[in-house]
């Protein structure tokens, strides 16, 4: 059975890579992972996920008599596949045979699919540049397409037409709002904290927009919280921090390559003061530079994993009674909402949350029904328009 796993390199950096049923290493696989781990500087998780998905087409591939090369020829079939085969047997392990087909209710969704068909298309385009698979291939996941159809954002100045390689096999994803925490949950999960380092992270995922990676790899010397910063080397002025990108011993990251600085408001200030003097009473805590560390658990002192984020966020919504399980990415979006609700603008918003890619900021454009009735109600009707005239 075809799987994924775990690499540590000497230097204690890891990275995810695919072996067969003989649990020898997939090469053609294993190079495309490195090359994102260590060629392109991607995150571990990046190659998790990307190993994941090599798999679920590595053994559809076997299931159905086929080498990866002519998968690759076939890869509506593998769409079809993913749509529609079982879903999670009782191991945990993603796969099975299709025994339904179109019209029935799909086992993964639209995202998971063309997320897949992207680490695909990675492996395949990677493989073709290192000679490792025929030229043929490209043609095969890509076709030439014109950049008419883009945004005017994202074709930039140029009004000439420029030519960019499109997708042959992507899922069409359902325009839906951005699920976001209310403000309600982000209330009832601060008053359901009972420590000063767990209203810090709720605040540092919903007030400053981070993600749980950019949270947990936060080291005390990225936060400034002076009026003035300069006596610290650092130009930007009052309270903020900054997200820098660094292999941490916990398994943090930050995903983009740019350092960005994120501006803190008052409640987060106050949160940082309050868990410092908490923090202080815990003398295995004093000798780590990680801003959140473990308080309450063994081994104390020990930075927090970007999974302990989650398991955190996910006890404060049982204890405060939330109704959903509320993510910590969903915290995340709802800074994103709050921002554009605001009145922040685009290019705004696309820098305080670190988006390489303006489309990842789009979803947080569309105003919700509740603006569109008021933007309607400010239109003056015909009798105001006529009584301004007299």
């Amino acid at each position: 059975m075809v799987r994924a796993f775990v690499v540590r390199m000497p230097s204690g950096v890891r990275y995810w890579t695919v072996l067969d049923a003989d649990l020898a290493v997939v090469g053609v696989a294993d190079a495309f992972l490195r090359h994102v781990r260590f060629g392109r500087d991607g995150a571990e998780l990046t190659t998790r996920a990307y190993a994941g998905a090599i798999v679920l087409f590595l053994r559809w591939c076997a299931g159905t008599g086929r080498d990866w090369v002519a998968g690759v020829e076939q890869l509506g079939l593998f769409v079809v596949w993913l749509r529609h085969a079982g879903g999670k047997r009782s191991d945990g392990v993603e796969g099975g045979e299709v025994f339904t087909g179109p019209g029935a209710v799909p086992v993964r969704g639209a995202r998971r699919i063309n997320a897949v068909l992207a680490a695909v298309r990675g492996l395949v385009v990677h493989a073709v540049t290192a000679g490792m698979a025929p030229g043929r291939l490209l043609p095969v996941v890509y076709e030439l397409a014109d950049d008419r159809d883009l945004p005017a954002p994202v074709r930039g100045q140029d009004s000439g037409l420029a030519w960019r390689l499109r997708a042959r096999h992507r899922v069409r994803v359902p325009e839906t709002r951005v699920d976001r925490a209310g403000d309600e949950e982000i209330v009832a999960l601060l008053r359901a904290c009972r420590n000063a380092r767990d209203r810090l992270v709720v605040l540092l995922l919903a007030r400053a927009g981070l993600r749980r990676g950019e949270a947990a790899g936060l080291r005390r010397s990225d936060v400034h919280l002076l009026l003035d910063s300069r006596p610290l080397g650092c130009e930007v002025a009052r309270a903020h921090l900054h997200v820098v990108r660094r292999d941490n011993v916990n398994g943090a990251w930050a995903k983009s390559r740019r350092e960005r600085t994120v501006p803190l408001d008052f409640l987060l200030v106050q949160a940082f003061d309050t868990y410092a003097f908490e923090r202080a009473e815990v003398t295995r805590a004093q000798a780590s530079d990680f801003v959140l560390v473990n308080m309450f658990r063994e081994p104390v002192g020990a930075p927090m994993t970007p999974d302990a984020v989650n398991d955190l966020v996910a006890a404060l919504c049982r204890r405060a009674g939330i109704g959903r399980a509320v993510s910590p990415h969903q915290l995340r979006h709802a800074f994103g909402s709050n921002l554009v609700d605001a009145g922040g603008s685009v290019d705004e918003v696309q820098e305080l949350l670190g988006h390489a890619s303006l489309a990842s900021t789009q979803i947080y454009i569309h105003p919700d029904p509740g603006r569109l009735r008021a933007a309607v109600d400010r239109v003056p009707g015909p009798r105001e328009q006529g009584g301004a005239g007299r």
